[in-house]
């Protein structure tokens, strides 16, 4: 198996495409071609997680956050960051980070916070815009449901919780082939009519060329007539944070109990209570400051996230409770989900959970 093998089952869970734009994931270090001797899974990639990696013979390291965000101009070993990527180059070791791409799946960061937590049938809490296409293609009637079940198969017609959704008008098509062409009904130079269907299916965007190749590769025509729009419905499956519900509510203090014991939290922050019961939480790993005003939306009791500011407490506004509980702590458990994940697509491979210290904060 080799890194560029490794990357496609990764983004079964985590496409690269589902990132922040200001983000910087994917192969960071090393060769697509390489062939991977052993993955080690960490939530920073660090020079302590570096020896680590050559320890246990690992030559591809899977991270959570980037080791290079912004760009590097030199490699002299001045700082960590370039002290890491010489040591990985040195010693031929593969960096990948997932990040955003993570942060955004609906099987990500955030839906293992809601595990941990015993949150239920957690949704998006953002909802991601702007990942959503459609594609319009027009067909002979008789070859209409051909080309629609391939559609689906390629990946198309997913909206919400429904599948092989589409919709479909009839009407009358008109062309003439030209002295070049080889038209699979009609004559080279008489125009001709023919009956078909108008067929538009949504798909999400990372899955285009997947689509269109399955389209292409049924379509009668030799000259297929379609149009691609991008739309800007929220996508229910991608996005940040999650909302779902505690099996059994509980009041506020309890709560955080629970919170500081299943999160391993040293020092937990929040707003002030305003004693009532918790019954629906939200959650976003990491800096989540962004995701107050959407947790007051859907209707959160309790917003559980990171990296607040003093300010920031006060747009509790006595609507929700603002938890803050540090950045490692909402993250930490991404690299078990990871390690649990690779373990079930590639068994009976060496897929190490990093044991490095990688929290750059202390408590007193």
């Amino acid at each position: 198996m080799t890194v560029k093998d490794t990357i496609k089952i990764l983004e079964e869970i985590a496409p690269l495409a589902h990132a922040e734009e200001f983000d910087n994931v994917g192969l960071l270090v090393g060769d697509l071609a390489t062939v991977v001797e052993g993955i080690l899974v960490t939530l920073d990639t660090l020079e302590n997680v570096m020896d680590e990696a050559i320890e246990k013979k690992c030559n591809l390291i899977i991270s959570f956050h980037p080791i290079i965000f912004k760009g590097l101009k030199k490699l002299t070993g001045d700082n960590y960051v370039e002290r890491t990527v010489l040591k990985a180059i040195k010693n031929d070791i593969a960096i990948y980070s997932m990040h955003t791409a993570l942060d955004n799946s609906n099987m990500g960061v955030n839906a293992k916070i809601c595990e941990v937590l015993g949150i239920k049938h957690p949704k998006i809490l953002i909802p991601k815009t702007g990942t959503i296409k459609k594609l319009t293609t027009y067909a002979p009637v008789a070859k209409a449901t051909t080309i629609k079940s391939a559609l689906f198969r390629a990946g198309a017609g997913d909206i919400g919780n429904y599948s092989n959704c589409s919709f479909s008008t009839e009407g009358v098509g008109s062309f003439k082939a030209g002295g070049d062409s080889n038209p699979t009904i009609g004559k080279i130079g008489e125009i001709h009519y023919e009956k078909e269907t108008q067929i538009n299916v949504v798909f999400s965007f990372e899955k285009e060329k997947e689509i269109l190749t399955a389209l292409f590769k049924v379509h009668p025509y030799e000259e297929v007539a379609y149009e691609i729009v991008k739309l800007e419905n929220p996508n229910q499956h991608i996005g940040m944070g999650m909302v779902g519900h505690l099996e059994t509510e509980m009041d506020e203090k309890q709560f955080l109990n629970l919170v500081k014991e299943k999160m391993n939290a040293s020092v937990i922050r929040h707003s002030q209570f305003l004693d009532k019961k918790v019954k629906k939480v939200a959650v976003l790993g990491g800096s989540g400051s962004f995701a107050i005003s959407a947790a007051k939306k859907a209707s959160a009791d309790v917003f559980i996230t990171a990296d607040l500011k003093y300010h920031q407490f006060y747009e509790a506004e006595k609507e929700l409770l603002i938890v803050d509980i540090g950045h490692f702590e909402t993250e930490q458990f991404t690299k078990d989900l990871l390690v649990d994940y690779l373990i079930k697509k590639i068994p009976n491979f060496a897929i190490s959970l990093s044991e490095s210290i990688t929290n750059p904060i202390k408590y007193l």
